[in-house]
């Protein structure tokens, strides 16, 4: 993507479904409040979190559901202010949602061990406003409609997403495996695990990694004509 072609939104999503830890700012009696946490996100973008009941940030939610939210990318080099990151702001609500669930343990497959115990729950927020910072003099105020993925995209890729990763785990793991090792992981039987408008997640026991489309997807056919391309150039760099 070129500087002139650069599209902050695209960065933007691209930066928030690749992350695994966050920053999530509460506030209590107007003084604030960061802590860490992990985020996972839905088709449409919404962040899931799993949340005790006995954290200090949770409390915080309950009183006040106003939060934000900071991921951040790795830094072009020493000086930690080249790293891209995104602000995103919204509002928490807890949710019953065994599908958020779902895509929340495939992300983060490791919280397993916890996430059935009754002091743990389900929190998901709609990013509302956005603030992406590629770099110095880099700085990009996004609305919701400009962060948010196209909606017709989005569903018609949940409900082809089911189909896509079950076939490319039956039919061409080895191109899963390959196009892992490509983005600098190590080998292994590498799986499909999500798919949808901007990317993909491969899994590796509790790795989890994040591998992005050249373009946003529209469709399954997108999907399939970017699995092919990466898998044929991670062939060619073999």
């Amino acid at each position: 993507m070129t500087e002139d072609s650069f599209d902050p939104a695209l960065a933007a999503r691209r930066l928030l479904r690749a992350a695994r830890a966050a920053t999530l700012a509460t506030s209590v009696k107007g003084q604030p409040f960061a802590s860490l946490v992990t985020p996972a996100c839905l088709p449409d973008l919404s962040i899931v979190l799993l949340l005790s009941n006995l954290s200090e940030h949770t409390r915080h939610l309950v009183a006040d559901p106003r939060c934000s939210l900071l991921v951040c990318g790795p830094a072009a080099d020493a000086n930690p202010q080249t790293a891209p990151r995104l602000t995103v702001t919204g509002i928490a609500e807890r949710i019953q949602d065994p599908a958020a669930k779902a895509r929340f343990l495939v992300i983060h497959p490791y919280a397993a061990l916890y996430a059935d115990f009754a002091d743990f729950g389900l929190w998901r927020i709609a990013p509302a406003a956005g603030l992406y910072v590629g770099g110095f003099a880099r700085a990009h105020r996004l609305g919701r409609d400009a962060l948010s993925p196209d909606p017709a995209a989005v569903a018609a890729l949940a409900a082809a997403e089911i189909g896509i990763v079950s076939h490319c785990n039956e039919d061409h793991a080895d191109a899963m495996a390959l196009v892992a090792e490509a983005a600098g992981e190590k080998p292994g039987a590498w799986r499909l695990v999500t798919s949808d408008v901007d990317g993909c997640d491969l899994a590796l026991d509790d790795r989890v990694i994040r591998v992005p489309w050249s373009a946003p997807a529209r469709d399954a056919g997108d999907v399939r004509r970017e699995l092919v391309r990466m898998t044929h150039a991670a062939r060619g760099s073999a």
